[in-house]
């Protein structure tokens, strides 16, 4: 079960100059879609990352799939085979094709290339950059950049994805599309995900709503 427990989480930055997250603590159920929403600063990306295991707690629990990401082994497994991330930045590769950069995660998993060749185009056909899977990033516009960067987060078929802003690059019939798809994919297969978000609107159609403010979750709403 793709279930996400954090716990009385803290981390700090800069020699615990600049605390970011301040005793939060959440649990996900297998199956949910969650907004994290607040301002620029408030922890949302910090949050994610720890969750991933890419950031280590100063003190507190992460546990996801009953697996303490702690252990690096662990992170290291869950990112490969059960962790999808959608950065705010697409963190693409800008001097490979798009298509070599997505199939990077199925390289990294040990999946069979002509698996992930067939996953790729299914994915790059949903989000409508199956025409530019030849062409290199540098030579891509930040919302095939940003569509791109989610077909390569969803290239394993993540049970629990994590979305940074994943629509911001976006324009607003993009956006729209973009989102969709993130849904179907996610409730029709019960996955779980966790989405950073300003957009208030994306946001009230998630199963679940937390609010953040000043490294502290202050409320929900459903």
């Amino acid at each position: 079960m793709m279930q996400v427990l954090v716990k009385d989480v803290w981390k700090s930055f800069d020699g615990g100059r600049i605390e970011v997250l301040k005793g939060v603590s959440l649990e996900v159920a297998q199956g949910e879609v969650v907004a994290l929403c607040g301002t620029s600063g408030c922890g949302k990306s910090t949050l994610l990352n720890v969750i991933s295991g890419l950031e280590e707690v100063d003190r507190g629990a992460v546990r996801v799939a009953g697996r303490d990401v702690v252990e690096e082994s662990t992170r290291v497994d869950l990112l490969r085979h059960h962790i999808g991330y959608v950065f705010q930045l697409h963190h693409l590769i800008p001097d490979l094709t798009l298509s070599e950069n997505c199939l990077v995660p199925v390289i990294a998993a040990g999946a069979r290339r002509q698996q992930g060749l067939e996953r790729l185009h299914e994915l790059a056909e949903a989000t409508g950059v199956a025409h530019r899977l030849g062409q290199r990033v540098r030579e891509l516009s930040g919302g095939e950049r940003q569509r791109g960067a989610l077909v390569r987060s969803l290239m394993n078929d993540p049970e629990l994805l994590l979305c940074d802003e994943p629509t911001g690059a976006l324009d607003e019939r993009n956006r729209e599309k973009v989102f969709e798809l993130l849904l179907e994919l996610v409730r029709s297969r019960g996955r779980t995900m966790i989405m950073a978000t300003h957009d208030l609107e994306l946001a009230g159609r998630c199963d679940r709503r937390l609010r953040m403010r000043d490294g502290t979750i202050e409320g929900e709403s459903h």
